[in-house]
C-alpha cells in the first residue's frame, strides 16, 4: 500500500461517512423534529468524518508497513474498539440549557460515531490487494 492509496482510502472514507452522517442528520431532524445543528452542525460533522477516516487510513498505512497485511484484522477491532469507546463522550456531553429535547441528542450522535469505521472497512477491499492471502486449493 503506497501513500497515494492512503490517500485516496482517506478521501474515500472520509465522502462515504460524511454523506452518510449528513443524510442521517437530515432524517433525524425531520423525523423527530430535534433540530442540533447548533451543536453538531454539518461543518463540524464533516470535519470529524474527515480526520477520522485520515488517521484510520494512516494506521492501515503504518500497520501494513509494519507488520504486513495480517495486522488489519486486528486494526479492525481496534477501530471498532475506538468508536464503541468514543461515544462515552456522548453521554457526558453537556448541552445548553436552552436546547430543546436534549434526550434525542444522543440517538442522533451515536451512531454517527460508526459511519467513519464503517465506510474506511468497507472501502478498504477495494484498495488493497490481498493476493498473498488466497489459499491455494490443489
Amino acid at each position: 500500500m503506497n501513500w497515494k492509496q492512503t490517500f485516496l482510502i482517506g478521501i474515500a472514507g472520509s465522502l462515504l461517512s460524511s454523506v452518510a452522517s449528513v443524510i442521517y442528520m437530515a432524517i433525524y431532524k425531520q423525523a423527530l423534529l430535534a433540530d442540533f445543528t447548533k451543536i453538531a452542525g454539518v461543518s463540524n460533522i464533516i470535519s470529524a468524518c474527515t480526520i477520522g477516516c485520515f488517521l484510520m487510513a494512516i494506521g492501515y498505512k503504518l500497520a501494513i508497513v509494519w507488520k504486513g497485511l495480517k495486522t488489519i484484522a486486528w486494526l479492525n477491532i481496534v477501530y471498532a474498539l475506538f468508536s464503541f469507546a468514543s461515544i462515552v463522550g456522548v453521554f457526558g456531553f453537556n448541552l445548553p440549557l436552552d436546547t430543546e429535547s436534549p434526550e434525542l441528542f444522543p440517538g442522533m450522535i451515536v451512531p454517527m460515531h460508526f459511519f467513519p469505521v464503517l465506510s474506511v472497512v468497507a472501502i478498504l477491499p477495494f484498495f488493497i490487494s490481498f493476493e498473498s492471502n488466497k489459499i491455494d486449493p490443489s
